[in-house]
């Protein structure tokens, strides 16, 4: 819960209610902060985000900063390059990203959306 009084603003990913489920089953859930949202996401190995997000939600992907918990995802950017992030590692992608996980586990990602007009 937020106190609008205090400067300090908390939220736990395990209390809100803004938990999105991808066609695939992945799941991601969302807190909102004061000038940004912070989302955990537990995506099940063989997700891809333009097949299982992009597709649920008929937008292109827009600029994404995140940090991989575990597990391993490719990111590839609007010209094509790809790179490996794993466990410990943030990355920032422009628009028109894709980004797919590999391997056998599924990758636990924190996400950082910046709220605009804040």
């Amino acid at each position: 819960m937020q106190n609008y009084n205090s400067n300090i603003v908390k939220g736990n990913h395990a209390e809100e209610n803004d938990l999105r489920t991808f066609l695939d089953g992945s799941v991601r859930s969302t807190v909102l902060l004061r000038s940004c949202a912070v989302g955990l996401g537990t995506y099940n190995p063989g997700w891809k985000w333009s097949a299982h997000a992009g597709a649920q939600t008929g937008k292109s992907s827009e600029n994404h900063i995140g940090y991989i918990l575990s597990g391993n995802m490719i990111v590839k950017d609007s010209n094509g390059i790809e790179i490996e992030v794993g466990s410990g590692e943030a990355f920032e992608v422009g628009p028109g990203h894709d980004a797919w996980v590999i391997g056998n586990e599924p990758c636990i990602a924190l996400d950082f959306i910046p709220i605009k007009n804040c």
